[in-house]
């Protein structure tokens, strides 16, 4: 378990200072999934950790997903990536709502994660945010779930907004789509290991 230690919470003058601040990706090569997020708001630009507002759901659904073997914490960016994960943004600057963004901004952001997705070759990388994902990407018609698309060599993924504002998705919903993800990656996985082993059997 990680040594890590919860961060002082903001202030309320604090939290309103932080817009157009960013936070540093947690990333690094040959991720598992790397997950985008539409872009930090106040509370996390306050704190510079990913999804730390109080009532984000992404981390208890990371782990109700079984992507991760306990619910991790923002300030754990070590233990996400020994998990083979990974977060970063679609938009860098927080604001107090992903609706503050404008569409020419998702669209350069997807051009972005279009180049990190490139860079640092995850296997899969999930949008989290089904609206955000059709403006910046231009796909008006995507749904949520496996897109027929890849972005660079990575599969591409499209997970419902773990806002607490999202009430379309309570937790447990916003569980079974995390899973769906966790599956479909360990079938590609499996079935990655499977085409491997012929050559290795001919060594």
């Amino acid at each position: 378990m990680s040594d890590a230690t919860a961060p002082t919470r903001p202030t309320r003058a604090q939290v309103a200072a932080a817009a157009g601040r960013t936070i540093p990706d947690i990333i690094a090569p040959g991720l598992r999934i790397l997950f985008c997020g539409i872009n930090p708001g106040l509370y996390s630009g306050a704190t510079g950790r990913h999804f730390a507002r109080p009532g984000n759901r992404f981390w208890p659904a990371l782990h109700l997903g079984g992507l991760t073997d306990r619910e991790l914490r923002p300030w754990e960016p070590d233990e996400l990536l020994a998990r083979g994960l990974g977060v970063t943004n679609l938009v860098a600057r927080a604001t107090a709502r992903a609706d503050e963004l404008r569409p020419e901004e998702l669209i350069a952001g997807a051009a972005d994660l279009t180049a990190k997705a490139d860079r640092y070759a995850p296997d899969w990388v999930a949008v989290v945010g089904v609206t955000a994902y059709r403006i910046g990407f231009r796909r008006r018609a995507a749904i949520i779930g496996a897109q027929p698309e890849r972005i660079g060599p990575a599969r591409l993924w499209v997970l419902p907004n773990p806002s607490g504002l999202n009430a379309h998705f309570p937790l447990g919903r916003l569980g079974e789509q995390f899973a769906a993800l966790r599956r479909a990656a360990e079938q590609r996985t499996a079935e990655q290991r499977a085409a491997e082993q012929p050559a290795a059997e001919c060594d």
